[in-house]
């Protein structure tokens, strides 16, 4: 399958921003507390200047109005983490596999600004290209045709239209789904070198930053190009698993939060 380059939004960093952290697959669940006090603490205590969050911040999200339809629950508990956190900091969110149904008005009724897939962080005298990174995955065709349906306008408002009973449902059978597949050993598609390449010279930036796969590693990807993997959350795991990546003008730095 070949790659056609998305447009590139573009973030122009202020000029008194220092430090900039990117976080991806967190994975939120209430049935994973461990993960989600981690991040609670590190949206409170990072002194990064802005937080960007590229994808699957949540393991499934059926739509805005489940917070409304649960005002004590476990998503209503998270939007208030970020509330609070984009009270210190700006915060960004770009959509994932998972929770590409967050939605924009809701995002800013707690001060968090979408970011488009793909976008270039214009900060520390470079060019960062960031992204969640599944739409690089070519070898991973039906997830890319499943991609294609349900990022469509026309899917979406005939899903959110369903009854949210329905809705949780269904996620609860994809959700089951995805977890029998982990445990069956599949080996998932990895980003495409040649893709990524095409991706960073159209964006004319050397570094591109995403998550998704959940290989945290840094890329030589020729010609001073670049690609850095963000790490999953699971706090649970043995040994647990968590970290930032801090972007700074001295470069990338990561911080195990494990």
């Amino acid at each position: 399958m070949t790659s056609t380059v998305p447009p590139v939004a573009e973030l122009i960093a202020p000029s008194h921003w220092r430090t900039v952290d990117c976080i991806s697959d967190l994975h939120l669940v209430a049935s994973e507390p461990a993960t989600f006090a981690a991040w609670q603490r590190y949206m409170a205590d990072t002194p990064a200047d802005a937080v960007c969050i590229l994808g699957d911040l949540f393991e499934v999200w059926v739509g805005d109005d489940a917070v409304a339809a649960d005002p004590g629950g476990f998503d209503a508990a998270c939007m208030e983490v970020l509330r609070a956190a984009a009270g210190q900091r700006p915060v960004f969110f770009m959509h994932g596999n998972r929770d590409f149904l967050v939605g924009r008005a809701g995002l800013a009724a707690c001060g968090v600004a979408l970011l488009d897939d793909p976008t270039v962080l214009q900060f520390a005298d470079q060019r960062w290209l960031l992204s969640h990174g599944d739409a690089l995955c070519l070898d991973d065709t039906d997830y890319l045709q499943f991609r294609a349906l349900v990022r469509s306008p026309q899917w979406q408002a005939e899903f959110l239209a369903k009854p949210l009973a329905e809705r949780q449902q269904i996620a609860r059978g994809i959700r089951s789904q995805s977890e029998q597949r982990k445990r069956s050993g599949a080996i998932y598609a990895d980003v495409d070198t040649a893709a990524a390449r095409d991706w960073l010279q159209a964006a004319q930036a050397p570094v591109l930053i995403h998550g998704h796969t959940h290989r945290p590693a840094r890329h030589d990807l020729g010609d001073g190009l670049q690609r850095w993997v963000l790490s999953d959350w699971d706090l649970a795991a043995m040994p647990p698993r968590g970290e930032a990546l801090r972007l700074s003008a001295a470069g990338v730095q990561r911080l195990p939060l494990a």
